[in-house]
């Protein structure tokens, strides 16, 4: 009997908990480690945000999921990983003893990086379903008395569709409300220019995206740095493509939600082997980290290099559709491992993304994600909205059902009008 430790119960997790059940030996153990006792659904925080979902919409119990699954679940955070003795090190003393590690945690979120950055500063945060309805409340304060609102993403964040998706819903919500024309909106951004998506781009992104931020009346300003940020004002340094500061900006706001740079968690930051300087577990071609061997890695917290060098640093985004099919390889990786064989499956690095943008929305696919690719598509229009909530009622029934079928090909790809990636 092998015992298969999940730390993280994510998107990345709970799928990889339930094909790494199904792809398993009878005998072998499979338990879920997490911070939190619940799954959240990511891609819906925007909404939580604004009032338009709310936790119970987006959350459920991992631990009565799993179990049904006969997976193990122990709602208790990591304190440290001890990849050199095969043990996970819970916060509340136990240690947890591992055959094979698959880490699925997600990032830390590095508010600290920016003075007055974060729920615990000034801005607001839809990374998190506890900053989303903490995004919530304020929404609710700020519609009674608006203002000026300041959105986008900081230096080194590797994640820009929520930022993008955010801005559009309120600028939507607050037309529903009549309302708008009280409120000037910015968008900051660390990108060298708007649609970049720390993707260098998809498509026609760029004249995209421009386009629909004039027609929402949202100025921006990209090549973007945050200084600090003090109550109701935010402070920027804009470069040029050299990296020279051309200009300071003080912003003010009476609203502002920023996406944070991430770095990798506390419990295996620093781990000489495991991680790179951020903390993101580095892996090879087969998620798999080099000096550890038993040791798998998927989502978010995996290291994979910037596209290309910007002016200001800009991270690399890991899509739903990219962790989907990271997840699938781990699972037979693994599996050939407990056979006594080699790993050869690889993931699909492909990025899909659907972004809501309230009343309408935008989609792209990138094939391969790093340019120059085979395939560089991006289309607006109100069904990627309709697409985007059929798609969360979709995802939320295959977390409740443990089913390991590929959603993002299934149905996000369908309702693009795209077969299969190839």
């Amino acid at each position: 009997m092998a015992h298969i430790v999940v730390l993280g119960a994510g998107v990345g997790g709970m799928n990889m908990a339930y094909e790494m059940r199904e792809s398993a030996r009878t005998e072998d153990k499979v338990t879920v480690i997490s911070n939190v006792p619940y799954f959240q659904f990511t891609p819906s925080n925007p909404w939580v945000g604004v009032n338009w979902r709310t936790r119970s919409d987006i959350t459920l119990d991992a631990g009565r999921y799993l179990n049904k699954k006969g997976i193990d679940f122990i709602p208790v955070g990591a304190a440290r990983v001890h990849p050199d003795r095969n043990q996970v090190e819970l916060v509340d003393g136990r240690c947890i003893d591992y055959d094979y590690l698959v880490i699925a945690t997600g990032p830390k979120l590095a508010f600290d990086e920016v003075p007055g950055l974060g729920p615990e500063g000034h801005t607001q945060s839809v990374c998190a379903v506890d900053h989303a309805e903490k995004s919530g409340q304020a929404w609710s304060a700020f519609v009674e008395s608006p203002g000026p609102i300041v959105v986008g993403a900081v230096q080194g964040a590797s994640c820009y569709g929520p930022a993008y998706e955010f801005a559009m819903i309120m600028d939507t919500d607050l037309r529903r409300r009549k309302i708008r024309d009280r409120v000037p909106m910015t968008f900051v951004t660390a990108e060298p220019y708007i649609g970049h998506l720390g993707l260098g781009g998809v498509g026609d992104s760029r004249g995209l995206m421009e386009s629909a931020l004039r027609e929402r009346h949202i100025k921006w300003i990209c090549n973007a740095k945050v200084t600090k940020v003090e109550a109701s004002k935010m402070f920027v340094a804009e470069h040029n493509d050299r990296g020279e500061v051309i200009k300071e900006h003080e912003l003010p706001f009476a609203f502002s939600m920023m996406l944070p740079a991430f770095k990798g968690i506390d419990a295996v930051f620093g781990i000489e082997g495991l991680t790179n300087p951020r903390g993101f577990i580095t892996i090879d071609a087969f998620q798999r980290n080099a000096t550890f061997r038993n040791v798998f890695s998927v989502g978010v917290c995996v290291a994979i290099p910037p596209v290309e060098a910007t002016p200001v640093p800009t991270g690399t985004p890991k899509t739903g559709y990219m962790i989907e099919s990271m997840v699938t390889a781990t699972a037979h990786n693994i599996r050939a491992l407990l056979d006594g064989r080699e790993p050869t499956e690889k993931a699909t690095w492909n990025a899909i993304c659907l972004a809501d943008f309230g009343d309408t929305g935008a989609a792209f696919v990138a094939l391969p994600q790093i340019p120059p690719r085979n395939v560089n598509w991006f289309k607006q229009g109100k069904w990627v909205h309709l697409a985007k909530v059929a798609f969360e009622k979709y995802f939320m029934n295959k977390m409740k059902k443990g089913t390991t079928e590929p959603l993002y090909e299934k149905y996000v790809l369908g309702m693009m009008g795209i077969k299969k990636l190839k």
